[in-house]
């Protein structure tokens, strides 16, 4: 098994490989044993043979392509919207993502029942990964994602566009544009680099033409006109 990832890359053995049958079998054995093992039956299986395995990255559950294929998704979703963070665009994304951190968790207290490997760690801090995430920071990637995915509906982001399909939204952009202008005044502001670019990234425009910002009230519920000033980043 040793000798196989040194030339593969990794430790998940087909189930059927045909260069070494008696391996692949050997390995399935390994995962049937630690089953047993973990709910407490007779097994050959021993703790230090069970480190030995996660020592080379053995993966309990054979799970390794569907990780890989959600890896890949989670790589082109960080090159589109610049984060790994929330995913309100790919919920089945956002449940894996829960659920590698819920396996780092169990990782770092030395639990090995769960596919997590510090080749996966690796991997998944490669493209930025947040192991633990602070709310207002979720709360601002959400809108991030609301804005894009307006975009490729409606190819632009008028104010008064966004104000008519979504509110809340358009008065997010233009907090936006007030925590811009603190930003480059030097003063106190939730506005940060990394924001920047990603808002210059997709186009978004930081100053508008009086007529661009002016809103049609008159095309609004009553529950949709509030206050500029209250609302948050």
């Amino acid at each position: 098994l040793v000798k196989f990832k040194e030339k593969f890359g990794h430790a998940r053995v087909p189930r059927t490989f045909v260069e070494n049958q008696s391996l692949s079998k050997w390995v399935r054995q390994q995962r049937q044993n630690y089953k047993k093992n973990q709910s407490g039956d007779l097994s050959s299986l021993s703790e230090n043979q069970i480190l030995l395995l996660n020592k080379i990255g053995f993966e309990w559950e054979f799970l390794g392509v569907a990780w890989d294929k959600r890896y890949e998704e989670l790589v082109t979703f960080v090159k589109e919207f610049g984060h790994a963070h929330t995913f309100t665009q790919n919920p089945p994304l956002g449940k894996w993502v829960s659920l590698q951190r819920s396996k780092y968790k169990s990782f770092q207290n030395g639990d090995p029942s769960l596919a997590m490997t510090e080749s996966r760690i690796e991997l998944l801090n490669k493209v930025g990964f947040k192991w633990v995430l602070v709310e207002k920071t979720l709360s601002w990637e959400s809108k991030y994602e609301e804005l894009v995915a307006f975009m490729k509906e409606f190819g632009q982001t008028r104010v008064s566009r966004v104000f008519l399909h979504n509110p809340s939204l358009g008065h997010w952009m233009i907090y936006q544009r007030r925590t811009y202008k603190q930003f480059l005044n030097g003063e106190v502001s939730n506005m940060t680099e990394n924001r920047i670019k990603l808002l210059n990234k997709i186009g978004f425009k930081w100053n508008c033409q009086k007529k661009v910002q002016k809103v049609d009230l008159s095309s609004l519920t009553e529950n949709q006109i509030k206050p500029l000033n209250k609302v948050g980043g």
